[in-house]
């Protein structure tokens, strides 16, 4: 049936997909929800740090209030933290909020936008909800190719999607190269420099993406609390760039986007070190258990800089839904990504040292299974 509403481009739109819940799993395959492993949506496996949920707890007692709209204390922390003036700080609703609206607002319908094969899906979407051209650059050995897509870049482009590290491939550029890209973009097209997993990063690989907002004003660097900081349920991204862009996206933003709840429970996670170090720590152990099991098994993966390894289970194009059903009938969540155009590849989020252990059990048991 053709729908009367809504213009072509919107209607062809394929909605995003989430990781599985818990419950859900449950429900499907009649398993007890505490014995299920969620490892599809790169959370933090440590769950929200207490500082948070004791700010949540004070904050509460403002809950018959709108937030503050403008979220002067998180501003404020944001700001000092990486010296930045408020006005250059943007808040989201997540980091996909971020993007949306950076999207709608540098870019008109029909004009393009640049992003790499294998990153985020959002940037899809986000082109495709406002009519605009997608340009999508080939991969190399998963990763972005700057090179490629400066050449890409046409009369008509407005922005392009930057990842690092990449989701779902985990893939990284290095400082040197991203500073080298900045220097090459045209002015007149933005940058969103995506760095949902920044904190995961050796402390040898970090860069100064900030200072680089300070001499580019055509970049904005995207981040979120979702992640190492352990508030993915709280819903809180934000961007850093000079007032020209944040103006453009402050225009767009809902007004009460980010809730008193999360606004407190960011500001408190922003100051906890200790928290993410700890996140950190926990990644690196994980990584290495991972990886070295699936040297074992002799599956190839994609070396990883986030909190997750996209791994190769089969040779032939169900292999990813095929592995996928045999681990969720154990009770083990993790991502296909044959949507990103890897159907004999999975994603799996580095959990607390017995979600990989039972992880790595399942998969032993799903392949061993088809391989009999």
């Amino acid at each position: 049936m053709t729908s009367q509403f809504g213009p072509s481009y919107v209607r062809e739109i394929a909605p995003y997909v989430a990781g599985k819940p818990i419950s859900e799993v449950a429900r499907e395959f009649g398993l007890d929800e505490a014995r299920i492993v969620k490892l599809a949506s790169n959370e933090n496996p440590l769950g929200m740090p207490e500082s948070a949920k004791q700010a949540m707890v004070k904050a509460a007692a403002e809950l018959g209030r709108y937030p503050d709209s403008n979220a002067f204390e998180l501003k404020a922390a944001l700001a000092a933290r990486y010296d930045v003036p408020a006005e250059w700080i943007t808040l989201g609703n997540g980091s996909n909020d971020i993007l949306e609206i950076a999207a709608h607002a540098i870019v008109e319908k029909g004009q393009s936008i640049i992003y790499a094969q294998y990153s985020f899906a959002v940037y899809a979407l986000a082109t495709q909800g406002l009519g605009a051209r997608a340009i999508v650059v080939p991969a190399v050995k998963y990763g972005h190719d700057l090179d490629a897509m400066l050449e890409a870049i046409t009369a008509d482009t407005r922005l392009v999607f930057v990842a690092n590290p990449n989701n779902p491939t985990g893939t990284y550029i290095d400082g040197p190269a991203l500073e080298a890209f900045l220097d090459k973009v045209p002015r007149n097209v933005a940058v969103v420099l995506d760095e949902a997993y920044t904190e995961y990063l050796a402390p040898h690989k970090r860069y100064d993406s900030i200072a680089w907002v300070r001499r580019y004003p055509n970049l904005l660097v995207s981040r979120t609390f979702s992640k190492a900081f352990g508030l993915a349920g709280l819903r809180v991204g934000f961007a850093i760039a000079q007032p020209e862009l944040t103006d453009l996206l402050n225009r767009l933003r809902q007004p009460f986007n980010v809730n008193t709840l999360a606004q407190a429970a960011a500001v408190a996670a922003l100051n906890d070190q200790a928290f993410l170090e700890e996140s950190a720590t926990l990644n690196a152990q994980g990584y290495r258990v991972l990886t070295e099991a699936f040297e074992r098994l002799g599956l190839e993966y994609v070396p990883s800089d986030g909190n997750f390894v996209l791994v190769r289970v089969g040779s032939d194009d169900n292999a990813g839904n095929r592995v996928n059903l045999g681990l969720l009938k154990q009770g083990v969540i993790v991502r296909p990504v044959g949507n990103y155009g890897l159907p004999q590849w999975l994603r799996v989020t580095i959990g607390l040292a017995a979600e990989n252990a039972a992880f790595i059990a399942a998969l032993e048991k799903t392949l061993a299974a088809a391989a009999s």
